[in-house]
């Protein structure tokens, strides 16, 4: 969350001239309900299964750039899947500056919008800590801090392109 994945995936979608799939707003399409609905109806676990689902059915289409929410790779075999099916990229941001775009983003988000500052500082270091031995599996890691202007979003999505088209990347 507030990584860039949707900001970078989109502009990055754009140049390369491909579909631009945010697999939340996905779900919410193919279920006719919001992600926090489908929390309530079902619980984490249920919502996840639907993730899930719906990351493999997605995940068929080609041509597509697919930003998957922040849990996505954590649960299943989402990331082998991901890594099986395309290029996987780890948008690498520094606690405090996730810190700055969620608190300015907060009422925007439910889980978020009741936190205190300290609050909000502890669920970004608690969520990376819990989650990076997933993140670091992706075949690339990438820095996104640098996503504030329409400038900084065409570098980074030059830079973007050179990393997943120069042959000796890896």
């Amino acid at each position: 969350m507030g990584s860039g994945k949707t900001t970078l995936g989109r502009a990055y979608a754009r140049f390369t001239q491909l579909e631009f799939i945010d697999l939340d707003w996905y779900i919410e399409e193919r279920m006719h309900k919001s992600i926090q609905e489908l929390f309530a109806e079902r619980g984490e676990n249920g919502f996840r299964e639907t993730e899930r689902k719906m990351l493999h059915e997605a995940g068929e289409f080609e041509n597509v750039i697919i930003a998957c929410g922040g849990g996505t790779p954590c649960f299943f075999d989402n990331m082998n899947y991901m890594k099986e099916a395309g290029d996987t990229v780890f948008l690498d941001v520094c606690p405090e500056v996730l810190f700055r775009r969620l608190k300015v983003a907060k009422s925007k988000r439910p889980l978020l919008a009741d936190k205190t500052d300290e609050e909000l500082m502890k669920t970004i270091l608690s969520a990376l800590e819990q989650r990076m031995p997933y993140y670091s599996q992706a075949q690339y890691r990438f820095n996104a801090e640098q996503l504030e202007s329409y400038g900084q979003i065409n570098e980074s999505v030059e830079r973007l392109d050179k990393l997943l088209n120069n042959p000796t990347r890896k």
